[in-house]
């Protein structure tokens, strides 16, 4: 599975952080880290992830869903 972040949307609320620590982290208050690519275990913790960010920042790629959308919780 793939993601992206849209670094000039995210806001640094860090919901995603919370929900998906091994893929996301915030480093200082605000520069979010994350690993583009995500095993298969790991494929709740992104969707919940993408699911919560407020600003819907989060871009999803994994075997089936359709084409790379905002995941919309």
């Amino acid at each position: 599975m793939r993601l992206v972040v849209d670094l000039n949307r995210c806001q640094g609320y860090a919901q995603c952080a919370f929900l998906g620590p091994d893929v996301f982290r915030l480093h200082g208050q605000e520069a979010l880290l994350y690993d583009p690519v995500v095993s298969a275990e790991r494929r709740e913790q992104v969707l919940a992830a993408a699911a919560a960010c407020p600003v819907q920042a989060i871009l999803v790629d994994a075997p089936g869903l359709k084409e790379v959308d905002p995941v919309v919780g």
